[in-house]
Order: structure tokens, then C-alpha cells, then sequence
């Protein structure tokens, strides 16, 4: 035993003490940080402090292995510590540089197959002393050319690797010298082993790996160091970047958007005082149409992409912007500068274009739109902020009407204030049940008898008095309120009819007008089914108006909430028929029940051939696809019977009774009640 305690005992034993302090310094640092990486560089380390432990007391000699069973158990978890050093080592180094995730089979793959090899050299020619040579060759000579072409291979990735920097420089010459020390260390052992110099050979490779492994260790902490602080540098500057631009898109945000624009103003301002040629600015405000259909249509991933994708078409425009920025969900700023009136023109066109043409993302085709609203600097203002307010201005108004660009004029905020206070009054009228419904009755020309009425809504305004819906319906509309509103109407006439039914046991069908754009609100079949769940309505006592004053921007999804409403049984008609430009579209491709034709029609069917042949037309056209027809603003008697000689299903109007508030409709169902 004493015979063990040898210089190179003494260093192994330190050695194994100094890799256990090194393990411990990894294990602290893979808690504090959970790279994967240090978690492989960790186990390499342990495998290399068990491997110097277990050097330390096992003789380097030719001793027979099965005169020793701790000889033959100590030499395989030695051979298993090596290659499982080296395993890795690379797995670790390949994970910090490509920041890949390793599947858990290859860890598993790799600790077999070293397994495997291990107990083969350490089996193999073991139990013969006359294949000592052999037995070395495998535990030794075979040993270090795997260790050296491994590590030339390390060195090799990391040469060619793009993204380099110091610890991995390092890592690549070390690895390198190490590859070569192995290789030679193969070729002198297998050529030279009965050499006298080889032992001394021996010697000095051993206090050279050493030193070897001590450094690697310092080189693989200056990797972690280095890591560490490169991913806190990009996380400052991921945040300084993200402090100043929109983490979707890339885009500028609005804080820094709105720096850049007062920056440029203020850059135009002294130019403009030495220059003949005055420069100006024009601020677009664009809005994306429709962009939570194509959100809820396609998905938000799709969503995202399109709007990154504006992005970067807005960031490369030939008109060479002075700032782009993301204000919100899907409204962009897309700054100029100009000299003549002309390029303004053309830059509008050119931010359609943008817009509209097609994105494609993997197997989709989307194609949108967008509102544009814009204004100029210095004509109508020389601040950043007000700038912004007045394209905003602009683009509430091409939004409203429906209008594609709009440029700010004098006015417009007059109408923004107006629009301010209506959007609260009128959320104060909803909260306190502000408005009512009147109800037109229709009359079957087949029958003579009531098919229905019509809920008109009014609004009983606290000061104003009773107010007809030209004085709101408007602002509803310019405020993107229709949804709120629209339910609120349909829960009014659910009530409606269900208190009738309870107090007179009548059920009439209520025809509730709904803007075409409802029809695009995924919730809305489902909004209906709850209402006539909740006050127990049978569903043919329901009838929905499509007005025609909202153009369909997706007439495909209209048509499928149709069918589902249809196949629970409420009808569907469109109401004002003749007046959009869309109507025989709507005619022809929407599985509607019922055609209502316009007032302006009829009022003088009676007396103008021109309306009479168009009335004539659309009744008959409307019968051949199998949709019912009701004429509106019936006023004479000429007119009712004129309508009922041409086949019209159905009227209403002044002539057969004015909307009646609910007090003196009940009337009519008292009398009729049975």
C-alpha cells in the first residue's frame, strides 16, 4: 500500500479535489442560470474529477487485471469516466453555440454506446497476459486517437462557426493542441512502446494533461463569464430596443414615433429659414379594414405576420419615409417629406398599393384594405401631437363614410367633439334604458291580417325629449357601436314579446333591423339562441333585417351565419332593397327569406311608369328565386291596391298604420285576444 502513495498519487488526488471544487462551482452557477449547456459541461467535469479519483488509487501498471477484481472494475468506470468526459464536453459546447435543444435520447445514446465500448477494451485480451500488448493498444492507443480525432473535430467546428468570439477562440487552439497531443500519443504507442524514452514520454504527458485539463477548466468558466454577459448585454439592449419600438412589428412605437416626427419638424423649421424651397410633412394615419375578421378568420399568428408584414412594406417604400410607427393594434404612421402637392397624391396611392396587395402566408392568400386619414406640416399645425390629432381626425372620417382617404380640413374637430359627447350620452342612455321601441305593423295582402310589425327604435333623451334614429344612428355608427346597440334592440324586443305573450297569450313576429356588418360577429347565432332560451321565444317570431347602408365586406361569412339562423328557424330579409349598389349581389348569392323594396319606390309607383316597371321587376324577380316581398311606405290606397295587382306578398306603411309605441299596440292585441 505504501508503495501507492506515490508523487503522481498525490497529484491525481489533487487534481480530483481541485475538479471537485470546480464541479461545485458549476452546479452553483447551472442553478443560477439553467443554461443547458452548463448542465453537459457539469457532467463532464464529474466525469473527469471521478476519473483523477479513481487514477489516484489505481497503479499505472500491466498488472494482471483478473489477479484483481478491483482492478478490472476500477479500469472499466475509468475507461467510462474518459469517454464520457469527452461526450460531453462536445455535447456542451454544440448547445452553447447553437442554442438547440438536444433530444434526451441522444445523451442516452451516447452514454450506451460509451458503456458498451468501455466494458469491450476493458474485457477484451484481459484474461490473457500474453496479449498485454493487445489489452494496452485497446485501453490506451485506441483511447487517445478517439480523444484526438474528437477534438480536432471540435476544433474544426469551432474554426468554421460564424459566430466567434474570444472563449471559443481559446476552446479552438486548445482543442487543437489537445487533438494533436492524442494523435501523436496514438502513433508513438503503438510504434514505440518498448522504447526506453517512451516511460519518460509517459511522464510528461502526464503532468502536461494536468495542466491541460486545469486550464480547459478555466477556459470553460471564461465561456460561461462571457455568456453570461453577452446575453445580459442583448437583454439591455433587446430592452432599450424594445423601450423604443414595437415588439410585433418592429416599428417604431408611438412615444418614439411621435420623438422622431417632432425631431424633423424642428430640423424643417431652421432649413426652412434659409431655404427658397419650402419642405413639408404629410402624416398619414393608416388603418387596417376589418382586421379582427381577419384575426378571428384566419388566426392571430396570421394576424401578427400580416401586420409585421405591413410593417416592413411601409419601412421600404420608394417614398423613402422620415418615420414609420405602430400606434396601436392595426393603425400605422407613415411620415413624409415633399416639396409639391403632386407627391402626396402619389403617395396615397402608393400606401394602397402597399396595403392591398396580396400577403401570402404558407398555403393562405389574404387580401385587405385600409383607411387613410392625413394632414400637413406646417399647413395645419407645427406640433407632433396635434399633427397626430388631426389625421386622426381625417381618418375618423374616411372610417365613417366609408371613404378609402380623407385629408383634414378645418371642421373636423368640431365633429370629434360633437362625436365625444354623444359617445357619452349615448352610453349613459343605454345604461339607463334610454331608448324605446315603436313598432309598424305589416299586413299580409293574402290574408289581410297582421304578419308582423317592426321594431323603430327611439330615443327618450332626458332633455331633448323623444328623438328619431336620423338623430343617432349616425353617431352609432361613427362611434363602431353597432354591436352593443344591436343587442341591446334584439333584448328590448325578446322582452317585448315575451311580456305580450304572458299578458295577452298573442305571439307576433318582431323584424329587428341588424347592420350587415353584425353578420360577421362569430357571436352572434349564439347571442340570438340565448336571447330566445331566456324569455322562451319560438324562433319564427323573430325576424332579422339586413340594412343596406353597411357595405359586406366578406359576403361568405354572412351567408353562413344566415343558414345557421335559418336552420333554427328565424328569417332573414333585407331591408331598403334597390337602394346599395349590391343589391342584385345580395339578391342573387345571400339565402335570404324576404325582400323589403325601398320606400323611394313606391311612393310614386302609382303614378311613374319608370317605378312601376322596376317595382314590377324586382317583385317578380325576387318570387322566381322563391323570396317574399313586402313593399314599404305604403301611404294610399292607390298604391296598396297597385301592389297586391303585382303580387306583393306583404306592406307597411302610413296607409295601413303609422309605428305605434307599445301602449296603444297592445290595444290591437286586446281586441284580439283569445
Amino acid at each position: 500500500m505504501i508503495d501507492y502513495i506515490t508523487p503522481r498519487t498525490f497529484l491525481f488526488a489533487t487534481q480530483a479535489v481541485v475538479f471537485s471544487v470546480l464541479l461545485f462551482v458549476f452546479v452553483v452557477y447551472y442553478r443560477t442560470f439553467l443554461r443547458k449547456y452548463v448542465m453537459y459541461w457539469l457532467v463532464s467535469i464529474a466525469m473527469l474529477s471521478l476519473s483523477y479519483f479513481i487514477k489516484a488509487f489505481l497503479p499505472y501498471t500491466s498488472v494482471d487485471l483478473a489477479s484483481n477484481n478491483w482492478h478490472f472494475i476500477a479500469e472499466f468506470i475509468l475507461q467510462t469516466c474518459q469517454y464520457s468526459f469527452l461526450f460531453f464536453l462536445v455535447l456542451g459546447v454544440f448547445n452553447a453555440k447553437t442554442h438547440k435543444a438536444i433530444p434526451n435520447k441522444i445523451p442516452i445514446a451516447g452514454l450506451s454506446l460509451i458503456i458498451v465500448v468501455s466494458l469491450t477494451t476493458t474485457l477484451w485480451f484481459s484474461f490473457d497476459p500474453s496479449q498485454a500488448f493487445n489489452h494496452f493498444y485497446l485501453t490506451i492507443s485506441l483511447p487517445s486517437f478517439i480523444f484526438g480525432c474528437s477534438f480536432l473535430a471540435l476544433a474544426s467546428y469551432l474554426l468554421f462557426d460564424k459566430t466567434s468570439y474570444f472563449s471559443s477562440k481559446v476552446l479552438m487552439y486548445f482543442a487543437a493542441v489537445i487533438g494533436l497531443r492524442y494523435l501523436i500519443h496514438s502513433f508513438i504507442s503503438i510504434v514505440a512502446l518498448t522504447e526506453p524514452w517512451f516511460r519518460q514520454l509517459e511522464l510528461f504527458l502526464l503532468y502536461f494533461d494536468v495542466a491541460a485539463h486545469s486550464i480547459l477548466g478555466f477556459i470553460l468558466l471564461i465561456w460561461m463569464q462571457g455568456a453570461e454577459r453577452f446575453a445580459a448585454i442583448n437583454a439591455i439592449n433587446r430592452a432599450q430596443y424594445l423601450g423604443k419600438h414595437d415588439s410585433l412589428t418592429g416599428a417604431l412605437n408611438r412615444e418614439q414615433v411621435m420623438a422622431k416626427l417632432s425631431d424633423k419638424i424642428h430640423e424643417l423649421s431652421q432649413a426652412n429659414k434659409t431655404n427658397k424651397n419650402q419642405l413639408k410633412l404629410s402624416v398619414f394615419l393608416i388603418d387596417i379594414k376589418q382586421f379582427k375578421f381577419v384575426n378571428d378568420t384566419y388566426g392571430l399568428k396570421i394576424g401578427d405576420y400580416i401586420l409585421g408584414e405591413i410593417a416592413s412594406r411601409l419601412n421600404h417604400s420608394v417614398f423613402m419615409p422620415q418615420a414609420v410607427g405602430r400606434l396601436s393594434g392595426d393603425s400605422f404612421m407613415f411620415v413624409i417629406e415633399f416639396e409639391q402637392a403632386s407627391h402626396v397624391d402619389r403617395a396615397v396611392s402608393h400606401i394602397h398599393e402597399l396595403i392591398e396587395r396580396t400577403f401570402r402566408y404558407e398555403q393562405q392568400e389574404i387580401s385587405i384594405q385600409a383607411s387613410i386619414g392625413y394632414c400637413f406640416y406646417p399647413d395645419d399645425a407645427d406640433k407632433a401631437e396635434e399633427l397626430l390629432q388631426k389625421a386622426n381626425l381625417a381618418l375618423h372620417h374616411a372610417e365613417t363614410n366609408n371613404i378609402a382617404t380623407v385629408a383634414f380640413k378645418e371642421g373636423m374637430q368640431a365633429q370629434g367633439r360633437h362625436l365625444l359627447i354623444m359617445e357619452k350620452q349615448l352610453r349613459a342612455a343605454l345604461e339607463h334604458d334610454e331608448f324605446i321601441l315603436y313598432y309598424q305593423p305589416q299586413l299580409n295582402l293574402l290574408t289581410n291580417k297582421l304578419e308582423g310589425v317592426e321594431a323603430l327604435v327611439r330615443w327618450q333623451h332626458p332633455e331633448k325629449g323623444l328623438l328619431a334614429p336620423s338623430e343617432f344612428l349616425s353617431e352609432i355608427e361613427a362611434l363602431n357601436m353597432h354591436n352593443e346597440f344591436d343587442n341591446y334592440i334584439l333584448d328590448k324586443a325578446c322582452q317585448a314579446s315575451e311580456r305580450w305573450f304572458n299578458l295577452y297569450q298573442r305571439r307576433i313576429a318582431i323584424a329587428v333591423n341588424i347592420t350587415a356588418i353584425e353578420f360577421q360577429n362569430e357571436q352572434l347565432v349564439t347571442n340570438i339562441q340565448n336571447l330566445l332560451h331566456k324569455y322562451s321565444i319560438p324562433s319564427r317570431y323573430l325576424e332579422l333585417e339586413i340594412t343596406e347602408n353597411v357595405v359586406m365586406t366578406d359576403i361568405a361569412r354572412a351567408m353562413d351565419s344566415i343558414v345557421k339562423l335559418q336552420s333554427m328557424g328565424i328569417k332573414v330579409s333585407i331591408d331598403d332593397f334597390g337602394t346599395g349598389y349590391s343589391s342584385l349581389a345580395y339578391l342573387r348569392e345571400l339565402p335570404i327569406d324576404k325582400i323589403k323594396i325601398d320606400r323611394s319606390f313606391i311612393h310614386e309607383v302609382a303614378i311613374n311608369d319608370s317605378d312601376l316597371t322596376i317595382v314590377k321587376s324586382m317583385i317578380d324577380l325576387s318570387h322566381g328565386l322563391g323570396k317574399r316581398v313586402l313593399a314599404e311606405g305604403v301611404e294610399t290606397v292607390e298604391q296598396l291596391n297597385l301592389l297586391r295587382h303585382l303580387g306583393c306578398d306583404a306592406v307597411q306603411g302610413y296607409f295601413i298604420s303609422k309605428p305605434l309605441p307599445e301602449d296603444e299596440l297592445v290595444l290591437y292585441l286586446k281586441r284580439k285576444k283569445r
